[in-house]
Formats: structure tokens, sequence, C-alpha cells
């Protein structure tokens, strides 16, 4: 038995090594065979990959199902741990909320009472128009957009022109169906704002940048980055407390105003009459 299975064993070395040093060559040459099959009989080997991809679809669909259902769970459980995390963050958000509510009708009301107090002349009531942004003729040196709304709508020289986050310009030009709203970049808008909780009077200038800067702030005025800017309402130009930006940089050469607008994604403006005609537009329709 023993000589027997030496016998074997001497006999399969040389076909091993054989087989390792032709198989290479044998994959070559039946591979070059399938390949001259397929050029002569297409049909034939497109049956034969048919049935092989009908025979494996089975064994790869059951493979696949516990690696799928895997995955599955894996992304449940990280969707789990996202909303978890929002919850958590919309529960501390909507706190913060109901804290300022509480605080804003306090404020409300003892406003309310000063007024009555006072005897205060109410503010104007404002009226709007909304108009759809439908040409950008913004260049090296104008910053304005076109609107769709004009003089048929109500819609003035002067008037503010406000986005959905803020300020964006004021009506520079009225034709009947459309009008041209100057941006606050531009470098011919001057808007009276106040700066901070100290509420501190300034110019704010356009200079064809993205950031406007601030004029005639005193030496001795504390401006601080974050600051909110609104207008003042000064001049009856525009009517007061409409929110413009915050105070992004505080540099040597000048205090820069990051818009609370979004420039890229600005497509309605709301047209506001204050009903405040200002001390600069007589000058400016005379022109």
């Amino acid at each position: 038995m023993k000589h027997r299975a030496g016998s074997v064993q001497h006999l399969a070395t040389p076909l091993k090594a054989w087989a390792q040093r032709f198989a290479l060559l044998a994959l070559v040459g039946a591979a070059f065979a399938l390949m001259l099959l397929g050029k002569t009989d297409a049909l034939l080997v497109e049956r034969a990959r048919t049935a092989v991809t009908d025979a494996v679809a089975p064994i790869l669909d059951a493979a696949s199902k516990p690696v799928a259902t895997v995955n599955d769970v894996f992304e449940q459980a990280r969707q789990l741990a996202a909303l978890r995390e929002q919850n958590a963050e919309l529960r501390a958000r909507n706190e913060r909320l109901m804290h300022w509510q509480t605080v804003a009708r306090t404020l409300e009301a003892e406003n309310g009472a000063l007024r009555d107090m006072l005897k205060l002349v109410p503010d104007p009531a404002r009226r709007y128009v909304t108009a759809r942004v439908i040409g950008d003729q913004g260049g090296a040196f104008v910053r304005s957009v076109l609107v769709n709304a004009g003089s048929r709508d109500g819609v003035s020289r002067g008037q503010a022109a406000l986005s959905g986050e803020g300020l964006a310009g004021r009506v520079a030009h009225v034709g009947n169906r459309s009008a041209r709203v100057l941006l606050v970049t531009d470098m011919n808008s001057r808007i009276p704002v106040l700066v901070g909780g100290l509420r501190h009077r300034a110019v704010m200038a356009g200079d064809n940048t993205q950031q406007p800067s601030l004029l005639y702030i005193g030496p001795r005025v504390k401006i601080s980055v974050g600051d909110r800017v609104v207008t003042s309402g000064h001049g009856g130009v525009l009517p007061p407390g409409l929110p413009v930006g915050v105070v992004a940089e505080i540099g040597e050469a000048a205090i820069r105003i990051e818009p609370f607008v979004d420039w890229h994604h600005m497509e309605f403006l709301r047209i506001v009459d204050h009903e405040m005609p200002g001390l600069l537009l007589p000058a400016a329709n005379q022109q």
C-alpha cells in the first residue's frame, strides 16, 4: 500500500508541475477559442451566456440579499442617529424661541403702554407689492436689478425693495410695467442706518463690492463685529427699522457690512410704500 501511494504521489508531482506551468497558456488558448467561437457562431455564444446568467442569477440574488439587508440596517441606524440629533437641536431651538417669544410679548406690552402715555404719533401704514426679478443690470460700475412691477402697480421712485432676508435696495427708475432697483451695494447707494444695540448713527455706502462700508462714524463710537445694522429712517429716504445686515469686518480703512440678502438667489422683491415722501425725493424727481 505504501508502495502504491508513493507511486501515485511520484506520478502526481510532475503532472502538478506541468499543470502549473501550462495553466496560463491553456487559459489563453481557451479564451482565444471562445473568441473564435463567438465570431463564427454568435447566436450559440449568446445562448450559452444567457443560460449561464440564468443559472447564476438565483445564486447572486440569494447572496446579495444579506448584504442589502445589512446595508439597510446600517442606513436606518445612521438615519435614526441623525434624526435624534436633529430632534435635540430642534427642541433646544424651540426652547430659545419660546423664551424670546415671552420677552417679545413683554416688550410689546411695555412699548404699547409707553406709546399710550406719550401719545406717540404712529408710523404710517405700509403698503407693498411683490415683484419678480426679471433682469440683472449689474456690471463693473452698476449694481441694479429689473423687476416686473411699475407705476401701474403702485411702484414709485424711492420705495424700499426687500427680499425675504432684508433690505436689497430702493427703486431708482420707474416705468409703466417695470422698475429698476438700485442695490445697496451700488456705489451710488447711500442709506442712513443705525448700528448695534446703542443705535449709533452712520451712513452705509456701497462701493460695487459685496460688502458696503460705514461712513461718518464718530471717533469714540465703539462698534463690534456682529452688530446688527438697520435703517434709521432719517431724512425719510427709507422707513426705519428695516434689517440691512451685520458688521462683518472692522479695518483701518473701512468698516464692512455683510448684507442679509442672498444676492445669488434673489428671485422676488417686495416693494414697500411707506407713505413718507423723503426730503431727497422731490429733488431727485426734478432731475
